[in-house]
């Protein structure tokens, strides 16, 4: 935990979940800029109350410091919405007074104060404005913020093409903002998300499969190298199973698990709405009338009862943003090993170089290579 100093007063932060082992903070130069930013120009104490939208705010750091506004957060991420109410209840503050609606809910009908914090999906960012371009106006003050390394041309032509000229700040401590004035008479074009192919017959059960990708899922054009090793190695025969694709993504490997053994039960995973949003798609698309499958959207495998899985499918991210840290991975791999019935297996894949043979080892007392070519690996662990 750590305390931002804003001009409003200073909050105690914390990610979520909370893990002594990781240090990385609740905000970064971007939050405290635009923060700052805000005060000097009056935007926000100008904006009435619950006229105010934060996009994409990491981990509750820009609507806690703006709470008395009572302002409407959208994010794709639940940790970050676990964090925002945690952020707030930290600070003494009534976690009511934020709104939290997902990426896939419906957005406010009138926005007078955008805040945008730059994702790292651009195809997120896209699809959200066109989501929340009816909402904007006039008089509309917008004000993005991001790291200089995360906002590019590209970013600020998606904030001109869909809501109006757009230009940048100058650099602070290595953050940005961006300035946008909505042009009403602007000619937008539709969302182009999701987008949706075909897999090709060399995947093995997930040959054939129609995928369709949510903005900001990853690799949302093309399957991932990763997951095609995994989906090679995919275990079949499993009967009457209760299978978890742990991490879902777009529900690729799920749903060809579920292909593969047709009397098991699927359950879907992800911290991301659009991700969750996506594997249903994939699922309903592919999977047969009589197939059966749950989709959450949750930390891990936390809302999942210990000992009621016969087997996890796990591609975990090694990413928390722009930081490298293993602290998903191992909340994966913990969370797995609750989940699981004795002689349950866990089945990950990963880059070699992550090295997630020792934590698994060390973890369930084994761990053995399933297959692994130069760049990665497939590990099973078995619940003893």
């Amino acid at each position: 935990m750590n305390r931002l100093s804003t001009p409003w007063g200073e909050y105690d932060l914390a990610r979520f979940p909370e893990d002594p082992r990781d240090r990385l903070r609740a905000w970064d130069a971007a939050d405290e800029y635009l923060l700052r930013h805000l005060a000097g120009s009056g935007a926000a104490a100008g904006a009435e109350p619950g006229s105010v939208t934060v996009l994409g705010d990491r981990w509750g750091a820009l609507a806690t410091a703006l709470a008395d506004r009572h302002p409407v957060q959208i994010t794709d991420s639940y940790l970050a919405q676990q964090a925002t109410r945690a952020n707030l209840r930290r600070n003494g503050i009534d976690p009511e007074a934020v709104r939290l609606l997902s990426t896939r809910d419906t957005p406010p009908e009138r926005v007078d104060l955008l805040l945008v914090r730059v994702p790292k999906s651009l195809a997120l960012l896209e699809d959200q404005l066109h989501r929340l371009a009816p909402a904007v106006h006039p008089g509309t003050v917008v004000a993005g913020t991001g790291m200089v390394t995360e906002i590019h041309t590209s970013t600020l032509r998606l904030f001109e093409r869909i809501l109006g000229p757009t230009r940048t700040s100058l650099a602070e401590r290595k953050a940005r903002l961006i300035h946008c004035t909505p042009d009403p008479q602007l000619s937008r074009e539709a969302s182009p998300w999701p987008l949706r192919y075909t897999l090709s017959d060399d995947v093995g059960a997930a040959s054939g499969l129609t995928v369709t990708n949510h903005a900001g899922v990853f690799c949302a054009d093309r399957l991932d190298i990763g997951t095609r090793f995994l989906l090679g190695s995919l275990p079949e025969g499993r009967g009457p199973a209760r299978i978890v694709d742990l991490g879902c993504g777009n529900g690729v490997v799920g749903t060809a698990a579920a292909v593969a053994n047709p009397q098991a039960e699927v359950v879907f995973i992800d911290e991301s709405h659009q991700a969750v949003a996506s594997a249903e798609e994939t699922f309903r698309a592919n999977a047969g009338p009589e197939a059966k499958a749950e989709f959450l959207v949750g930390d891990a495998l936390s809302a999942v009862p210990p000992g009621t899985v016969d087997l996890v499918l796990n591609n975990p991210p090694f990413h928390s943003h722009r930081a490298t840290t293993d602290a998903t991975a191992r909340r994966m791999f913990t969370g797995a090993r609750r989940a699981l019935r004795p002689g349950g297996e866990l089945w990950v894949v990963g880059n070699r170089h992550l090295g997630y043979h020792v934590q698994l080892k060390r973890l369930f007392g084994n761990c053995e290579v399933v297959s692994s070519n130069p760049k990665f690996v497939v590990l099973r662990s078995v619940r003893r």
